[in-house]
């Protein structure tokens, strides 16, 4: 047991946080009713999560290079512990948004480490296997976040949603102390603290302003200067990249000279708005509209899709990466866009069983498309950038969940207002349509990013084998894809 101690921990810890992205999701109605939180308080909630997620993850990797892998990866851990706590004792939605946000620190900080932890306690056959072992168990996170998380908010309340993390942590904790020994990476690497901020405040700007867009208007100047906030701080931050001798995100792999890379990263926000970020407000229509329970809208609402994903997924993983990768993720996402288009197409009269075949559909893209997409960021960049070419897709693919959340949310509010409802029947009418237009949305979004890789992507090998023959060792991030 003491040999796969290291991959328990890793499982242990990455399942937790993972399922903490999704779990949220069928309890926003009940959370919205206790803390009277609105539609964009809501967006926050999830939002707070994803964004820190996506902010600190590169700066947190080389932080585990420079000061130990265990270390950061214990102190994430107890983070994220203390936050879920917070999160469990929330008087109120903002109370509520700032310890999300540090739970997604606390996230960042353990996602950052995981895989170079797995890389560095295994070697051979064993690496396999424990990569394998750890792959599935993301997998099984994004299935069983929605059902834990009706369950415990039906039959328990949906402050142990988050009361569940402490054991959990506590576990975590110890399977770490262990069974991980510390390890470091390069002893050059640097925490880029100016451009962390300035990525911050942009990601966090222009999120704002698509959700207070949907509120106060387009053209109102709290909107205005969020943009302009969001702009101004992109700007600081290209200056800082371009500047500084250890950037968090080298500039030059979005070159002319690698216009693979620049079109995956794209296509990476594009596909996880479009594949993930809708499911909120299914959620909303299913139970506040219809009055399912959170437990029906959990299965509902997200198991056909993570279901088929996992089939199509163990299936056909193999024969995914033998086709070009542009072939693949671009048709995966035409397949998202197709299931998008089959769920828009709800009706006053239309129950939760609607959702289940275009869900199902998206979840057969989502196979094609993740797994590949990290694969061939990998292949697109030189083999010493490939760590930080894994890092940028999970940090794209947050914060395109953000980025979703905050539009959709904007078309959903917009929509529903638009009909004025008076009475029940008007109000699933108007909440039907709000739907159908999210959804809607969602597969065009789905088609731009086909359209992009189709046209543009041109690496043509898998990550391994574009490796030179003499590596024997995985890049760092070689599975890190398998984080929702």
């Amino acid at each position: 047991m003491r040999k796969w101690s290291a991959l328990i921990a890793v499982s242990i810890g990455t399942f937790m946080l993972l399922v903490d992205v999704t779990i949220v999701t069928v309890a926003l109605p009940a959370i919205a009713r206790d803390l009277d939180a609105t539609l964009g308080g809501l967006q926050w909630v999830l939002d707070g999560y994803a964004l820190a997620l996506a902010a600190v993850l590169l700066a947190s990797g080389a932080l585990a290079d420079r000061r130990g892998r265990r270390r950061v990866y214990l102190v994430g851990t107890v983070v994220f512990a203390l936050a879920s706590l917070l999160c469990a004792a929330a008087p109120n939605a903002e109370f509520l948004v700032a310890a999300r946000f540090l739970q997604g620190l606390g996230g960042a900080a353990m996602l950052a480490t995981t895989v170079a932890i797995l890389s560095v306690a295994y070697t051979g056959r064993d690496r396999g296997v424990a990569f394998g072992i750890w792959g599935a168990v993301n997998g099984a996170a994004a299935a069983a976040g929605p059902i834990a998380g009706g369950l415990l908010t039906e039959h328990l309340g949906w402050r142990w949603i988050f009361l569940v993390n402490l054991p959990v942590s506590v576990l975590a904790l110890w399977f770490t102390l262990r069974g991980v020994t510390e390890s470091r990476g390069r002893a050059d690497a640097r925490l880029d603290l100016p451009g962390t901020v300035t990525f911050t405040i942009s990601a966090a700007a222009v999120t704002f302003a698509l959700i207070r867009g949907g509120d106060a208007g387009w053209t109102s100047a709290s909107t205005l200067i969020s943009f302009g906030v969001a702009a101004a701080a992109l700007v600081a931050f290209v200056a800082v990249e371009r500047r500084t001798a250890h950037p968090m995100l080298d500039l030059r792999l979005f070159s002319l000279a690698r216009p693979s890379f620049a079109v995956l990263m794209t296509a990476a926000v594009l596909a996880q708005a479009a594949a993930f970020a809708y499911l909120p407000f299914t959620t909303v229509w299913l139970q506040q509209f219809l009055g399912r329970g959170p437990v029906d809208a959990g299965l509902l609402g997200a198991l056909p899709m993570s279901a088929a994903s996992f089939v199509a997924g163990f299936a056909g993983g193999r024969l995914f990466q033998r086709i070009a990768p542009r072939w693949t993720i671009g048709l995966g996402l035409i397949l998202i866009a197709a299931g998008a288009f089959l769920q828009a197409r709800l009706t006053p009269t239309s129950t939760g069983t609607a959702l289940i075949p275009g869900l199902v559909v998206v979840g057969l893209g989502v196979a094609a498309v993740l797994p590949t997409m990290a694969s061939a960021s990998l292949a697109a960049v030189p083999h010493e950038r490939s760590g930080m070419a894994g890092g940028a897709m999970n940090t794209f693919r947050q914060l395109g969940f953000a980025l979703g959340v905050a539009v959709f949310g904007s078309i959903f509010t917009n929509r529903l207002t638009s009909h004025h409802p008076t009475t029940p029947a008007s109000a699933n009418a108007a909440a039907a349509d709000a739907v159908n237009h999210v959804l809607t949305v969602a597969g065009w979004i789905a088609l731009a990013g086909a359209a992009l890789v189709l046209l543009l992507v041109r690496t043509g090998r898998p990550a391994w084998e574009a490796q030179p023959a003499t590596t024997t060792k995985p890049a760092p991030t070689s599975a890190v894809h398998e984080a929702a």
